[in-house]
């Protein structure tokens, strides 16, 4: 919160989107920033999707296992029930969350809330994924995060699934995903056709 000239409070509404591929320190990045927040004194409330059950059931978990208590959702709607005289709003794997969720941000930051989301902003075949694009748009501030290609050490462009399966929604980790720059990742694509 800002006092401005006459002494009023007002508090900035803002949104942030920290997006890359798979282990490329997304969620890391979202924790250091919620864990600055409440060392400030600030009100944080922080959201995951309830299908991300990987490393817990109700922790926000990086791939390091770091991790930041959170509420399990089903649907962004709730998110705006949920988040009454909260200063900072953090949001986990909104790649998973449903297309109202740009809304409910907009709605978030117009409130003066500072929303800081952290989601994939490609799906395993290079697809815009989710409603990360419209996020994106919106945003005040967008840092993309990369990973090092696992083949060549160059930076990551996507996250390559290592398993069979065309399910656009597939939970992994290492056994299941490999970010991979595009160069790889096309000659990944090719040796895939070239087997079948």
């Amino acid at each position: 919160m800002n006092n401005n000239i006459n002494g009023e409070t007002h508090r900035p509404g803002r949104i942030e989107v920290v997006c890359g591929s798979m282990f490329s320190g997304k969620t890391e990045e979202l924790i250091r920033r919620l864990r600055r927040a409440q060392f400030a004194k600030q009100h944080v409330e922080i959201f995951k999707p309830a299908i991300d059950t990987r490393y817990s059931d109700e922790d926000v978990v990086s791939h390091d296992q770091n991790h930041i208590h959170s509420t399990p959702i089903d649907s962004s709607a709730s998110i705006l029930l949920l988040s009454s005289d909260i200063d900072v709003v953090g949001i986990d794997e909104a790649q998973f969350l449903d297309d109202g969720l740009p809304s409910v941000c907009n709605e978030l930051a117009n409130r003066g809330i500072r929303v800081i989301i952290a989601g994939l902003d490609m799906d395993f075949r290079g697809q815009p994924f989710g409603p990360m694009p419209a996020l994106c748009a919106i945003a005040d501030d967008v840092t993309k995060v990369h990973a090092i290609c696992v083949k060549c050490g160059s930076l990551a462009y996507v996250s390559h699934r290592t398993v069979a399966g065309d399910r656009r929604i597939l939970l992994g980790e290492t056994q299941e995903y490999e970010p991979l720059c595009r160069e790889c990742y096309q000659k990944a694509l090719q040796d895939k056709k070239s087997s079948e």
